[in-house]
């Protein structure tokens, strides 16, 4: 086993995104983002937490889309501006890591975040 693990912490997004706040929306930017990439989505769910009693700012999103090649997970915090992002793509029978990039940049500019922090680790083995 070999793949390409990518993330990245976003701050200073905009609350108001509809991504930040909306399952549908965060849904339609990851499909969409995946679809660019050349991955394929063969599974996923987003989730609404609901706000805590008294609260009067929106709460945040998560979503995991479960990718052929592996997995893509983003969570939101709007009270906060701020995004995270895991991208993860095995390279078992072709090389993903053009397409992982892809899918991060795609975020990244539907995100507009003015920080980012990103890292990147390869996992496993290369074959024998």
């Amino acid at each position: 086993m070999q793949g390409l693990h990518l993330t990245a912490d976003l701050h200073g997004c905009a609350a108001t995104l509809p991504a930040m706040t909306e399952p549908a929306a965060l849904r339609a930017s990851c499909l969409a983002a995946v679809e660019a990439a050349g991955l394929l989505s063969v599974g996923e769910l987003f989730h609404r937490f609901t706000p805590p009693a008294g609260a009067t700012l929106p709460t945040g999103v998560t979503g995991v889309v479960l990718l052929a090649e592996s997995h893509l997970a983003v969570h939101t915090w709007p009270e906060l501006g701020a995004v995270t992002l895991d991208v993860y793509v095995c390279n078992f029978g072709a090389d993903n890591t053009a397409r992982a990039h892809a899918l991060l940049e795609r975020l990244l500019h539907d995100f507009a975040p003015t920080q980012v922090q990103r890292h990147v680790l390869q996992r496993g083995e290369a074959p024998r």
